[in-house]
């Protein structure tokens, strides 16, 4: 619902922030690896997600898309919550948690508290290949000048395509009009192909 939150910090602490955005003060949920970035700043903006269940909403924040996402990636887990996955970010770097994922190091992810062998073992299985598939770069280093490809190809992801058809038909597309194709063009030649 809330892509992000930008305003003034109105408080910090370790585990969560105060932003007031327009006058009004949004309690947000952070990992200790956000606290570290925020630094002193008057002014953050953070990216949010928010958390609806029964008895309420809970709103958390990164200082990155590629924390926020990662995070995501982590509570689509079976028996991973947004507070295990908000300990998780705050046990190690996003990095460090991706490589340990891809690379299957069981042990460094048991170290983290509330993750027992079998969660450990969970995380690894259900997001070993997501993560490899993504890469290092696109996950975590989110790049700021996206081309009209990878806009494109993320739009298509979005709306439910496999990755790698999406890849293929843009390619073909792009190729056959020499790249230059708006990004409402090229989607709009990817879907009558897909």
């Amino acid at each position: 619902m809330y892509a992000y939150i930008d305003g003034k910090l109105a408080h910090k602490s370790p585990s969560y922030v105060v932003i007031d955005a327009g006058g009004v003060g949004y309690h947000i949920n952070i990992s200790l690896n956000t606290y570290s970035k925020l630094g002193d700043t008057e002014r953050c903006k953070l990216f949010t997600w928010l958390h609806v269940k029964e008895d309420g909403h809970t709103l958390y924040g990164f200082a990155d898309e590629g924390e926020r996402r990662l995070f995501l990636h982590l509570i689509s887990v079976s028996g991973i919550g947004a507070n295990t996955g908000r300990m998780i970010l705050s046990s190690i770097t996003p990095d460090e948690i991706q490589a340990a994922i891809v690379k299957g190091d069981v042990a460094l992810i048991q170290r983290i508290k509330g993750i027992g062998p079998k969660s450990a073992q969970r995380l690894i299985l259900e997001l070993q290949d997501k993560l490899r598939k993504e890469g290092p770069d696109t996950l975590i280093n989110v790049p700021l000048n996206k081309t009209v490809k990878d806009e494109a190809l993320s739009a298509l992801v979005m709306l439910g395509f496999a990755r790698s058809a999406v890849e293929k038909v843009l390619d073909q597309e792009l190729n056959k009009n020499k790249g230059d194709l708006t990004i409402e063009q090229l989607i709009k030649f990817a879907l009558k192909n897909l």
